[in-house]
């Protein structure tokens, strides 16, 4: 079975993104965002959800075309039409089913691309198997939280399994979730 892995950039006090979805206090070069580029190599599936796809417009993505062009993307909306998406592009309905039926193709490990309300969902029904944080020395305060929408779905413990600092002050920290039953 594949693990879902959620490859996130963060800032310490836990926003992966600043108000109006800012990034621009993140780190954007050297050895830790090398790292995360190489890493991407290992995956060949991505599920994202709908805001998370459209902010890619943002930086040059055309509606429709993968922005990893090596992997096969699930966009997970009950709303995002596309024109003539590319065959690696899929909009699919949110359903933790088609989540399951995923894990248990074959391939790689499964990338989520951000979308900390996607990932809320994802890890109140326990589909996060991985978490891996690309952590920015910045305290934003306020914006779109690691996860959203998760209270009361249970506590979580993460067991490190490792940790590596960078320069531009970025470490990348990698985790196995534990679902307490």
């Amino acid at each position: 079975m594949r693990s879902i892995t959620y490859y996130v950039a963060t800032s310490l006090d836990g926003f992966i993104c600043g108000l109006n979805e800012d990034i621009s206090g993140f780190v954007q070069e050297g050895s830790g965002v090398e790292e995360y580029l190489t890493d991407l190599k290992e995956y060949d599936t991505v599920i994202m959800g709908r805001k998370t796809y459209e902010f890619g417009y943002r930086y040059g993505l055309v509606p429709g075309q993968p922005a990893y062009p090596h992997m096969d993307h699930y966009v997970f909306s009950n709303s995002l039409s596309l024109e003539n998406p590319s065959e690696q592009v899929k909009v699919v309905p949110p359903s933790i089913d088609f989540i399951k039926g995923l894990k248990d193709q074959r391939g790689s490990d499964i990338y989520l691309c951000g979308g900390g309300a996607f990932a809320g969902w994802l890890l109140k029904h326990k589909m996060i198997d991985k978490l891996k944080l690309k952590v920015n020395p910045i305290i934003i305060g306020q914006g779109t939280p690691l996860f959203s929408h998760h209270n009361g779905c249970g506590n979580y413990s993460l067991e490190l399994l490792s940790s590596h600092s960078y320069d531009h002050g970025l470490q990348i920290i990698d985790y196995d979730i534990r679902y307490e039953t």
